[in-house]
């Protein structure tokens, strides 16, 4: 899935003419806190409530303030993941598209990003979630998924994450099956370590447990 496939239409770039006012109005409209900036299809960069506010001159145009605008952007070809890195490395709730010209196309949200992650990871799929642990030198996918395979099994998606300093990483596998006793036996076998894992009813029970907490908590 690539940025284009994730524009919406929902959120109108800010144009530089406009007022501060007409900003916040509208990221409070749309439950954001960054806005592009577009002069016709020219992308200037994006604006922040923050830096509005930072103005104490809400009343007066865009273009009249002084305002070094943020340059954040992603093309239309890159990859969801590319989008979502934007994200997490900004703390972005708006990112803006644009074309191999840099010319504006549109832009797309946090929740946007957060669905479209969901669905090229395949985590609605039914299915077991396994976490494996090892050193970085030992991680090998292709054995990995010959032992998931071996046990009639399919990986549906993979995740690596480790700390920059640390020689472990964590392998987390999306499979496409709910019983894995067999998985695991085998990955214990082969001295994988196992750290975790996850059914689906495991997994919607946490879900129902978390969201039970916060309705206690509201009630107080």
């Amino acid at each position: 899935m690539l940025a284009k496939d994730i524009i919406i239409d929902t959120i109108p770039p800010i144009r530089p003419t406009d007022t501060g006012d007409k900003a916040i109005n509208w990221m409070d409209e749309f439950k954001v806190v960054h806005l592009p900036v577009v002069k016709g299809n020219e992308y200037l960069g994006l604006i922040s409530d923050t830096i509005i506010y930072d103005q104490n001159n809400a009343s007066a145009p865009l273009e009249e303030m002084d305002i070094v605008f943020n340059r954040a952007f992603v093309f239309a070809d890159n990859h969801v993941y590319d989008v979502m890195k934007l994200v997490a490395e900004l703390n972005l709730t708006v990112v803006p598209i644009l074309d191999k010209n840099e010319k504006y196309l549109g832009c797309t949200t946090l929740e946007k990003i957060t669905a479209a992650f969901v669905k090229t990871a395949s985590i609605n799929e039914i299915g077991a979630i396994v976490v494996l642990e090892m050193n970085k030198i030992d991680y090998s996918l292709a054995q990995i998924a010959q032992i998931i395979e071996s046990n009639d099994t399919k990986i549906l998606s993979t995740f690596i994450s480790s700390e920059p300093d640390s020689k472990k990483m964590e392998v987390t596998l999306k499979l496409n099956r709910e019983h894995i006793g067999g998985v695991l036996q085998t990955l214990n076998r082969y001295d994988y370590v196992v750290k975790s894992y996850f059914t689906t009813n495991q997994l919607n029970d946490k879900i129902q447990s978390r969201y039970d907490a916060l309705m206690r908590f509201i009630n107080i």
